[in-house]
This record gives C-alpha cells, structure tokens and sequence, in this order.
C-alpha cells in the first residue's frame, strides 16, 4: 500500500504511468532520505511525539538501513512507490508500530524537497571539486607554456598575437567566474524546507530551526508557501549554473577540435586518446572533445528546459515537479564526466613550439609596428595608415618582439589573482559544516 492509499486500488497502467522512472532516480537520494528522517525523527522527541525508547529504536534501524545503502544492498521494490515509501516499509517491517509514527508532521512534498536539497548538496561539492581540479590543471598549463606564442583570432582571421598562457588561463578564470553562479545555487539549495508539509505547514508544534541545524542547512525556507514554491526554482537555479560551466568547457572543447586540425596543428594528444577511421588510417579524431562539446551543448538548454517545464504553474505542489529529475539527474552526471576527462585529456596535451615563426602569421605583429611607431612619436591614426599601406604593397616587415606587460596580457596573466579569485569564492561554500552535520547525525 501507498503511503497516501486509503483502501482503493489504483489502475496498474495509471500508476505505471505516474511512477514513471522514480524508482530509478530515487535510489541516487537514499541515503538522504534517511538522513531527513533521522533529523526529523529527532526533532519528534522533542515535542514528545516519539518516546525516547521509540527514537532510539528508529535511529538505530535508520543507521543500518544507511549502511544497507552505502554498501549497496538497497533497493525499492517494484511493488513500492519510492524511496520515502521504501524506507518507512523497511522501519515499519523490521520495528513494527515505531516506523508508522515517522511521517508525523511531513507530508512526501517536504520529504522529497529535503531529499533533493540534500542530494543537491552533495552533488555541488563533486562538481565544485571537480571544476577546481581543472581549474589547478589549467592554471599549470598557463604558467607552463606562458612564453609559447598563439595566433590570436578575430572573426576567425588571424589577428594578434597570443599565448598558451593566454589561452589556458582564459578558460581558468571563466571556471572561477563560473563558480560564483555555483555559489549562488548552493546558498539557494541549502536552505530547509522541512516542516513545510505539504506547502501549508503543520498543526503539530514542530520545530524548524533543530532540523535546520542538524541537517547542516545555513538557514530555513521560511514562509512554507513558498518553500514549496522551491522545487523547480531550486533546481533551474542549479541547471543554471552547471549551464555555465557547460558553456565554458563547449568553448574550450571547440578551440582544441581547430587547434588539433592539421591546418593550424597547434596542439596534438596521444594517439590512444584519439580514435581513427573505418577508412583513412592517418585519422587521430578528437573524438572525446566533440563529445564534450555536443554534451555540454545538451546541458545549456537543461535552464530552458526546466523553465518550460515549470513556466505557468501556481503556487502549490504538481505532479509536474516529478518530472525534472529525469532532465536534471543525468545531467549532473554527464557535466562531471565532461569536467573529469577535460582534465585528463590536459594532463596529457602537447604545445606545439614556435608556430609564429611561419611567416604566414607575419601580420599578426601589424598591431605591434603600429603601436612602435606611435610610441616613436607617430600619430596612432597615421601608424595606422603607413602600415596599412606597407601591407597593400607587400612591404611589411614584422617586429616579432612582443612587449604586453598591462594586466592580464601575454607578459602579465594575473594567475595569482585569477587563483585568489577562485579560492575566495570555494572558502565560502559550506561543505565541512554539511560533512560535520552528517556526521554527529550518524554518529
């Protein structure tokens, strides 16, 4: 039976239908589940809906339904709803009369609300931590290779000189802009909703702020209207800002797939992490970057898909919700796949040395002659002219020597401050405080 069954049966196919893949996704927020009841289950006690017996009892089976779930022995059965309905079965079958009094005061909207927050959560630190092993990897490779000259482009035509230095540390600090958008959907995700029932609060005298601290929440979703209101916002704020870091990776997956083309043959990679053709044995496709790249491209529409799916709904709970978990779970799962072998594939790049000495990148250095001459005493717009000029008639001769030394530029990449930046914004993420909470909950 249900946990909202009274004693009508529902249709085999309705309820196929509007089960749909919960089973599936519901096993990723098992652990939290029980998490969200041990909290709540504590907060009982305290306004004297479970005994001290009762809750010692329950918080001794949740613990080992935890492990059971760690080590991978749990499963919801076919004949089960969800994950919520298979941990209250599971107490109820191995406690008896103890396992029915856990749902006092929660309604299934805040206990799959809390079951989210806490997955979210969790699922903030991996990205976060992933994205700053590629950030470090990228920061490396700039300083590394900062000397080493690249073409610089405009409209795809060459046109000033860059670096390696440049390129790499480019895409190191959009990851740290990236993460400030993380930040905000982590400060957004952990704020707690239970005790909102089911949008409307409880009669029972609950107390919000012990589950908030238990559960290592930074604050409450206050009004319980609105905590409902909370699901689909939670996660198109979050969508929004692994779209971000999508974005940043696509980019940089579209530079390597020119940059490893034999007409610019800037950088190669081994040849086992390259795949050939059925037909043409000289291929060393880059396969793994265009697959980043169309992912990543995938995960940019996840905002609009879950604005769609929300756009238009009033205040209160829909069955609608339900469905974001299959835009939003695999998605994660495929931005930390695309993060994890961008930083591998890096680790194992090669730069080609010297690609400015072919003179066909001569008129890359126009800008520098012009400026020399300006700095000559030459009037800019004048520069300008007597160069245009020298290139018109096949005159131009290139001062290769590259003298940027502003902020940011080919002789000053500001990796230090790019890195403080970054460092900065991941100091302010709760995660210690979470894991701390977690534990003395299990402890």
């Amino acid at each position: 039976m249900k946990i909202w069954q009274k004693n009508i049966d529902v249709n085999q196919f309705v309820e196929n239908f509007t089960v749909g893949k919960d089973r599936e996704l519901d096993l990723q927020m098992a652990k939290f589940d029980v998490l969200g009841s041990i909290a709540h289950t504590k907060m009982l006690s305290t306004i004297n809906l479970l005994t001290a017996e009762e809750l010692k009892e329950i918080h001794h089976e949740l613990k080992h339904i935890y492990k059971e779930i760690e080590d991978g022995k749990f499963t919801i059965e076919d004949n089960v709803e969800d994950v919520h309905s298979q941990v209250e079965w599971l107490l109820t079958q191995r406690i008896g009369e103890a396992g029915k009094k856990i749902h006092s005061g929660r309604s299934r909207n805040d206990q799959v609300l809390v079951d989210l927050k806490l997955y979210f959560r969790s699922c903030i630190e991996d990205m976060v931590n992933n994205t700053n092993l590629l950030f470090k990897e990228l920061i490396t490779l700039s300083n590394t290779h900062k000397d080493k000259l690249l073409p610089g482009y405009t409209h795809l035509q060459i046109a000033m000189p860059s670096s390696f230095g440049l390129w790499f540390g480019a895409y190191a600090e959009s990851l740290a802009d990236d993460m400030e958008l993380m930040l905000a959907a982590w400060k957004i995700t952990n704020k707690n909703p239970l005790g909102s029932a089911a949008g409307y609060g409880s009669s029972f005298p609950l107390n919000r702020t012990l589950t908030t601290r238990l559960l290592g929440f930074d604050s409450l979703n206050y009004n319980v209207v609105y905590a409902q209101m909370g699901r689909g916002k939670t996660e198109r704020v979050l969508a929004q800002a692994m779209s971000s870091i999508a974005a940043t990776l696509a980019k940089m997956a579209m530079d390597v797939c020119l940059f490893i083309n034999q007409n610019f043959g800037f950088i190669s990679f081994p040849a086992e992490l390259t795949t050939g053709s059925s037909i043409m044995p000289h291929k060393k496709n880059p396969d793994v970057f265009e697959l980043i790249r169309s992912r990543c491209n995938k995960i940019q529409a996840l905002p609009n898909e879950i604005a769609l799916m929300t756009t238009n709904l009033p205040s209160g709970y829909h069955r609608d919700l339900q469905l974001l978990k299959e835009n939003l779970f695999p998605a994660i799962t495929s931005l930390n796949e695309c993060i994890e072998i961008a930083t591998f594939m890096l680790q194992n790049i090669s730069i080609k040395p010297d690609i400015l000495k072919d003179s066909k990148y001569d008129y890359l250095f126009s800008v520098e002659v012009v400026n020399n001459l300006a700095l000559q005493g030459v009037p800019f717009r004048e520069a300008y002219k007597i160069v245009g000029e020298q290139i018109e008639t096949g005159t131009f001769k290139p001062e290769t020597q590259v003298n940027h030394t502003h902020e940011g530029s080919i002789g000053n990449l500001m990796n230090e401050e790019i890195s403080e930046a970054m460092q900065n914004t991941l100091n302010q993420f709760g995660f210690e405080q979470v894991k701390q909470a977690i534990k003395d909950l299990l402890a």
